[in-house]
C-alpha cells in the first residue's frame, strides 16, 4: 500500500479510504475523540455521511472523479479536495484533503 506517512502536522486534514470506503489512513487533525486519539482508522466512511453526501461521493468514486469546493463553518472557511488515488496506475480509493484558508485571499494569474 502507499505510504501517507508525513502528514501529520501539516495543518491540514488528510483522509484516504479503500474502493470500498475503509479508512485505511487519517492524519492527527482528522477525526481525533476526545482522548486525543484517531478513532477513524479500521471504520467505513461511508457511515459517516448524511444521504446526500453519500450519493455523491459513491458517484464519485464510480466515476473515478474528483471533488473541489469550499464550505465555511463555525466561523472557519475551508477547501476540500476529494479525489480517486492510484497505486501502480490501479484505481486504489479516495482522499479528503480539507484545508483551512482565509475567507479573503490573494489569486494570482501566472503565465
Amino acid at each position: 500500500m502507499a505510504s501517507f506517512d508525513g502528514f501529520d502536522g501539516v495543518g491540514a486534514t488528510l483522509t484516504v479510504c479503500d474502493v470500498d470506503g475503509n479508512v485505511l489512513y487519517s492524519n492527527d487533525k482528522s477525526a481525533v475523540d476526545a482522548d486525543g486519539k484517531n478513532n477513524l482508522v479500521g471504520t467505513n466512511m461511508m457511515g459517516c455521511h448524511p444521504e446526500a453526501a453519500l450519493s455523491k461521493l459513491l458517484r464519485l468514486m464510480e466515476r473515478q472523479e474528483s471533488n473541489v469546493y469550499t464550505i465555511d463553518k463555525n466561523g472557519v472557511k475551508k477547501l476540500i479536495y476529494q479525489a480517486p488515488w492510484y497505486e501502480a496506475g490501479e484505481y486504489s480509493g479516495f482522499i479528503e484533503l480539507s484545508l483551512v484558508i482565509p475567507f479573503e485571499m490573494p489569486h494570482f494569474h501566472r503565465e
